[in-house]
């Protein structure tokens, strides 16, 4: 069936001429192209990884900042409160104090008025307990 004269060798020749040439003309550009387009990929996928580790890192600094703003945030309103009860206390007790001593103002005006009042009474019971008698008795026997 076939025939291994001379042609059989340059076949093979022309094969191989045709394999190099191939080789320089289209695979070595088409490998050269493979091999840069998975150095991209390689190069583009690595970067990735590297950012999305930068942001959650990022991300975790930043939610921590976070908590510390709001802790520092509810440590300062606790303090508000706490400075505004203080304060408020403070207020009451003043104003109680300021109640009580006008109470006892009070209490001491009312008592020194009943004190002249009873005073005043006393004067007027002698008068008319005189004007009683002088007029019950005589008025001489009443002057002695």
């Amino acid at each position: 069936m076939f025939d291994f004269d001379a042609t059989l060798p340059l076949m093979a020749l022309q094969f191989l001429l045709l394999a190099a040439v191939l080789n320089v003309i289209f695979y070595k550009p088409l490998t050269k192209a493979l091999d840069d387009r998975d150095n991209y990929i390689r190069t583009n996928n690595l970067e990735a990884r590297e950012r999305l580790a930068k942001t959650e890192r990022l991300t975790k600094e930043y939610e921590q900042q976070l908590a510390d703003a709001r802790k520092q945030a509810q440590a300062v309103v606790t303090q508000a409160q706490e400075d505004a009860q203080k304060i408020t206390a403070e207020k009451i007790a003043e104003a109680q104090r300021e109640a009580q001593a006008q109470r006892e103002q009070v209490a001491q005006e009312i008592e020194q008025q009943k004190q002249e009042a009873l005073r005043s009474l006393e004067q007027q019971v002698d008068a008319f307990s005189r004007q009683i008698l002088e007029k019950l008795l005589e008025p001489s026997l009443v002057g002695k």
